[in-house]
């Protein structure tokens, strides 16, 4: 795959901006590979804790050691806590040159408005036909058409709580959120402007007249009661976390008993025999459907795409999904995900159910235009980013 990867990624980025209000017009022209070429013998990759396994956790768990062997391409990971973090190291490398990322949905717009990721030829894919509905072309990694990278893991951000001293169990977030919850300065936050969608999640529920419609579209007032809840919360907080054992030692210690957590700690602590459950509450969920995107800048293009067909496939998909806790993107690995754990890949996981995954509000980078009739009157990320100083400065 000899050729300028640079191309395709201009003329995503020529859409984003005609989409954003921007006065291109030109047609984005394809000039996408119909083959993966030679592997290159190494991948420089950035990812999220649990996502690329070679047996270090756990000697049970490797999908990397497989695909190194078969393919040639030996591994080099940086794992990043936040997603600001892998914005960071995309654009500015650290001393590497990355050639993919597995970025949420609170990071992909981003990458791929700024030129940082390259369109992808889904058709050398083969298992991409099975993805759940709803991941095939969503906004947060697909612009008019044109796909920026490869569907993974997906999933709630949920309410994780200790059954043994939460009781009765939650139904709904107001433990966390109200002043007169009985576990004030036991509570657990993420420690990310996009949490601020959190809030406004539970102001949606509870405050109709803010006429929220879409927690990452948020007018001026609205982000305003957002953030002022925040404030509200700040207080009752023992850590905001972005790494996940900020939250599962305390969890561990005694010293957390509930708050917003992914199923990765639920997942892990249930393995430490703790004794924690997880639910979506009532007023729903915010979440997040991470997808592997290839730099515009990769040295290592070939070995890329191997990897992205390597981890659509249903075996690879039922292993993450299985350690980290979250829901696979090819709605083929539910069979196998079903024989390893049984009723819980469709009572937990929600494996394959594409009606559950349109309830969960799944992280987005929020834009000043609201995308409806609203116009260029929302606040964007950076504006988000502003306020949430404030609330962990306050």
């Amino acid at each position: 795959m000899k050729r300028p990867f640079g191309l395709p990624v201009f003329a995503g980025l020529m859409v984003i901006l005609a989409a954003c209000g921007g006065t291109a017009s030109v047609a984005p022209t394809s000039n996408l590979p119909q083959s993966i070429g030679p592997a290159e013998s190494k991948l420089n990759l950035i990812a999220w804790t649990g996502y690329v396994e070679s047996g270090k956790s756990d000697p049970k768990v490797d999908w990397v050691t497989p695909f190194q062997n078969q393919t040639g391409c030996t591994i080099n990971v940086k794992f990043a806590d936040t997603s600001d973090e892998m914005v960071t190291l995309m654009r500015q490398g650290g001393g590497t040159v990355w050639d993919g990322v597995s970025a949420s949905g609170d990071a992909t717009n981003r990458l791929i408005a700024h030129g940082d990721v390259a369109e992808v030829n889904v058709n050398l894919i083969p298992d991409f036909k099975d993805v759940i509905t709803s991941l095939k072309a969503p906004k947060h990694n697909t612009i008019n058409g044109h796909h920026y990278g490869i569907p993974y893991m997906y999933g709630a951000n949920v309410l994780m709580y200790n059954t043994q001293k939460v009781t009765p169990a939650p139904t709904s977030w107001d433990i966390t959120w109200e002043t007169s919850s009985p576990y004030k300065g036991k509570i657990a936050a993420y420690d990310s402007p996009i949490f601020i969608a959190d809030a406004a999640l539970y102001l949606k529920a509870h405050r109709p007249d803010l006429k929220i419609t879409d927690v990452y579209e948020l007018t001026a007032p609205q982000l305003d009661a957002a953030i002022n809840l925040l404030k509200q919360q700040k207080p009752m907080i023992k850590k905001y976390w972005s790494a996940t054992t900020d939250e599962t030692d305390p969890f561990s210690s005694g010293d957390m008993v509930v708050g917003t957590a992914w199923p990765y700690q639920v997942s892990f602590l249930k393995g430490e025999n703790k004794p924690v459950a997880a639910i979506v509450p009532s007023e729903g969920a915010t979440g997040w459907a991470d997808t592997w995107m290839m730099s515009s800048h990769a040295q290592h293009p070939n070995c890329m795409y191997l990897w992205m067909k390597w981890t659509e496939t249903p075996a690879v998909q039922d292993q993450v999904a299985e350690f980290y806790g979250a829901t696979p993107s090819n709605t083929k690995a539910c069979d196998l995900l079903r024989q390893h754990i049984g009723a819980s890949a469709d009572a937990d996981y929600h494996c394959g159910d594409d009606v559950f995954l349109k309830n969960i509000a799944l992280w987005k980078t929020p834009l000043q235009n609201c995308g409806d009739s609203r116009g260029n009157t929302c606040t964007d990320y950076s504006v988000w980013a502003q306020r949430w100083q404030e609330v962990r400065g306050a």
